[in-house]
């Protein structure tokens, strides 16, 4: 063996294990950018109010962070067509019915929609009422959240909608499918996202 080819082995396993080196660096780089960017798209706004109502109410506080994402993409200034205001986008029917419900003695308004604080605490409160009274199914929940609990207690009485009459298995309004879909979705982006958090 020439000296150049002992020099060359002795080099060689070098220059690999600095390639698997190379190209660790360069996974965790693209993981921690990754996770970032995912974190920026799925974020964790008004994290306080939304562990508070979470706790208050029984919630994980992803489901929450799911309804805001969709409903107001985290704009507390978000309003629809429909009326709806706020983080949560909460209609002036919905507001009033929440309110005889755990606020009848506050002097709260409609405009305090606005404030994320009482929008968040609105919110979570109809959140939970909707799981609670849909057995925890999510999607049922979310299709009662958008549509109202009368359509959608209707539905649960067509088997072609509901072969258990407790549960949404088809969702026939697009709008509502969609909306499912969206709040779904997000809830499992979230919860693979913060899953080690």
């Amino acid at each position: 063996m020439t000296h150049r080819q002992q020099k060359y082995r002795t080099r060689h396993p070098l220059l690999r294990w600095l390639a698997v080196l190379i190209a660790l660096g360069i996974l965790l780089v693209s993981v921690f950018f990754r996770n970032r960017i995912a974190r920026a798209q799925y974020p964790c706004r008004y994290a306080d109010a939304v562990t508070r109502y979470a706790e208050m109410y029984d919630l994980d506080p992803l489901v929450l962070y799911a309804f805001i994402r969709t409903e107001s993409n985290f704009n507390p200034n978000a309003q629809s067509d429909a009326g709806a205001r706020g983080l949560m986008q909460i209609t002036e029917v919905t507001f009033d019915w929440i309110k005889l419900k755990i606020a009848p003695d506050e002097a709260l308004t409609f405009d305090d929609l606005f404030d994320p604080e009482t929008n968040i605490r609105f919110g979570s409160y109809f959140v939970a009422y909707c799981l609670q009274r849909y057995g925890t199914d999510l999607a049922t929940a979310a299709a009662a959240y958008h549509s109202g609990v009368g359509t959608v207690d209707g539905l649960l009485a067509d088997s072609a909608c509901s072969p258990n009459g407790q549960t949404l298995s088809h969702y026939p309004y697009p709008q509502m499918r969609r909306y499912v879909h969206k709040i779904t979705t997000a809830y499992q982006r979230y919860q693979e996202i913060y899953s080690d958090s």
